[in-house]
């Protein structure tokens, strides 16, 4: 099995170093890495030079500084740099968009191939991550088992071109695994046996942590979750620091998308999602009505 992994990054100087060394010390190393440095300004695209000179399997794709944009976030830079990166490799079975701000477990690439060969079904696959709370220790970020963090995510070559092409909007590293399970293909993270790879920044706050949650909102707009699903999830996140605010605007990032009626997936997927959420939440609530009868009795 072939494994080709593409890194997009722009401006990661702080984290880059980190990643690259994990990647070094992977058990099975990847068949080809790709750099691709977005426009940076900063180190980093010497750092990925220096890393590609003393490892034959790494190369460093330059694309042009784009002019400053208000949220860069917005029009999906890092899929177009990811599509752009793996359109100039060779053949390949499993393709990984890695974020380059982990420090990957080293039985990360070795795990995931192992897990593709074993279910013909499995079409996007990841690690479980963890973060650092504020006194420093390893949190476990909140991911359901179908559900693949957009930092590491696989995909089989199959699934991938099925899926394609992906709408370069907010959102678009759910949508994709959302077609795949539309396609009747299955999505799954997954516990790696040496520990879950580290996210080195919190989720969603490399230009503010509340902008990062009004993202969220925005991009559960931009993929067609049920309003009740919004509203729970909102809420849940309310008790994230910092307290209230989180989740306070993560709603106001989705309604202010359907205020603007922002770009968002095809009708089908939209529909698939909702059922998909109605079903999750009609399977919980038998065990939510059971624990509620265990506590009164």
């Amino acid at each position: 099995m072939r494994l080709v992994v593409v890194v997009p990054f722009l401006n990661e100087e702080e984290h880059l170093g980190s990643l690259l060394a994990s990647v070094a010390c992977q058990q099975r190393p990847p068949d080809e890495l790709v750099l691709v440095d977005d426009g940076s300004s900063d180190r980093s695209p010497e750092m990925a030079a220096a890393f590609a000179r003393v490892h034959p399997y790494a190369t460093l794709l330059r694309r042009p500084r784009r002019p400053a944009e208000r949220d860069r976030m917005v029009r999906a830079h890092e899929l177009r740099a990811f599509e752009w990166g793996l359109a100039q490799t060779a053949e390949w079975d499993v393709a990984a968009k890695l974020d380059a701000d982990l420090q990957l477990s080293p039985d990360l690439f070795g795990e995931i191939e192992r897990r593709f060969e074993a279910d013909p079904r499995l079409g996007i696959a990841g690690a479980y991550l963890s973060a650092l709370d504020g006194e420093g220790r390893p949190r476990r970020q909140r991911c359901p088992a179908h559900h693949v963090e957009g930092e590491n995510t696989f995909y089989r070559r199959a699934c991938l071109e099925a899926i394609s092409p992906l709408p370069p909007i907010l959102g678009w590293d759910t949508i994709d695994e959302l077609r795949a399970r539309m396609a009747g293909w299955c999505t799954a993270s997954f516990a790696m046996p040496g520990g879950d790879p580290l996210h080195l920044r919190r989720m969603g706050s490399h230009d503010g942590i509340l902008r990062g949650f009004r993202r969220a909102g925005l991009a559960a707009w931009a993929y067609g979750a049920h309003p009740l699903h919004v509203l729970g999830a909102g809420v849940a996140r309310m008790a994230e620091r910092p307290r209230l605010l989180c989740g306070l605007h993560y709603l106001a990032g989705w309604a202010l998308a359907a205020a603007r009626r922002t770009p968002r997936a095809e009708p089908g997927l939209r529909r698939f999602v909702r059922d998909e959420q109605r079903r999750r939440l009609r399977r919980r609530l038998p065990a939510t009505r059971r624990a509620a009868v265990g506590a009164v009795s």
